[in-house]
């Protein structure tokens, strides 16, 4: 069955601590060369049958309005996987 991805970012203006924490984390646990981390969302929506462009669009709303928080967060990515 085909998946259409949703990746959601915070807005780069907005604090990550999350992500900053994961960020400090990493050279003590010996990964180095990374400047910084932002922590996102991801979500998996299982489609039964075709990805048609009328349910792509469908995600993207859905995306835009319900899975993010339009406020703090963007879109970065909608994509079908198989």
């Amino acid at each position: 069955m085909p998946t259409i991805v949703v990746h959601v970012m915070p807005k780069p203006e907005i604090l990550d601590p999350q992500g900053k924490a994961v960020g400090a984390a990493l050279p003590r646990l010996g990964f180095e060369g990374f400047a910084s981390v932002r922590q996102g969302k991801r979500f998996e929506l299982t489609v039964d049958g075709d990805v048609t462009q009328e349910l792509l669009a469908q995600a993207r709303d859905a995306a835009e309005t319900m899975l993010s928080n339009p406020v703090i967060e963007d879109v970065v990515a909608v994509e079908v996987v198989d």
